[in-house]
């Protein structure tokens, strides 16, 4: 699961989902899993075409960071990590920072980064993960959701190795993204897995989501015994405005991104206790 992956302005976001095709819940339409959301096949340009564009480093890191707050001193644990730009942003906070990721490539880009001494691993977010219980005073997950069919598994592994009183800092696509731009629109109450093509560079590259209605988000939160202390769709950056009139626009005016803060209760025992 790779953390802050979405490319371009909302333009480009809109341009890319009304590319995208249903993928009903049948073997035979399912997308290959050898092939999609690859990033080890352009971790490299990925990389590049989000270090600094409008709404990754102007939009969904910012407010990331600021869902954060002040980390200084904080243990907490990059799932998804990616290339490491919001691991090297906490840390740059004074956070102590640990990235998994399950993309090797992506993680080697966030070595190069981070210093051959970060805490990095090849982890898949649908596996157990190798920490402690309690291990975390918070966990950000940027933009790696959606890539989950089942939200319970993960969130009961982020739930485990987080500290009583820890936090789960999430962001998703928002859940009226897909379904409004689409003709004919799909069942926005059903949980649906959709497939699309990002081009970097003249190279295409398949990727599979899963769009969740905004209730069974928020159902998953509560089931794996979190409690939901924000819910957030922040405006970029002002700065970006000069730099990106016309996506700026875009991105200020229409929905793109939903962003959660979600406690362990200070004192709580597991969610089946």
């Amino acid at each position: 699961m790779i953390a802050d992956r979405v490319v371009g302005s909302c333009d480009h976001w809109a341009a890319t989902m009304e590319r995208m095709t249903d993928v009903p819940d049948s073997p035979a339409h399912s997308a290959d899993p050898a092939r999609a959301n690859d990033y080890d096949s352009f971790a490299e340009a990925y990389s590049a075409e989000t270090e600094n564009n409008l709404v990754n480093a102007y939009y969904a890191r910012p407010a990331m960071l600021a869902l954060a707050g002040d980390v200084a001193g904080r243990r907490i644990l990059d799932a998804g990590c990616g290339s490491g730009p919001l691991s090297a942003a906490l840390r740059d906070g004074g956070a102590v920072v640990t990235g998994v990721d399950a993309s090797a490539g992506m993680l080697a880009l966030a070595r190069r980064r981070l210093g051959d001494d970060a805490d990095l691993h090849v982890v898949d977010l649908r596996d157990p993960l190798p920490f402690a219980d309690g291990a975390f005073d918070d966990v950000v997950a940027s933009l790696v959701l959606h890539y989950l069919e089942d939200w319970g598994p993960t969130l009961a592994e982020l739930r485990r190795v987080l500290r009583p009183g820890g936090r789960l800092i999430a962001s998703v696509d928002h859940p009226f993204v897909a379904y409004t731009i689409q003709d004919p629109r799909p069942d926005y109450f059903a949980t649906t897995s959709y497939a699309f093509d990002w081009t970097f560079n003249g190279q295409s590259v398949p990727m599979r989501f899963w769009r969740k209605p905004l209730h069974a988000m928020t159902d998953a939160f509560t089931a794996a015994g979190f409690r939901i202390a924000v819910i957030s769709e922040p405006q970029p950056e002002p700065t970006a405005r000069e730099l990106f009139p016309d996506g700026f626009h875009d991105l200020s005016t229409k929905t793109c991104f939903l962003f959660f803060v979600v406690e362990v209760p200070p004192s709580a025992a597991g969610p089946d206790d």
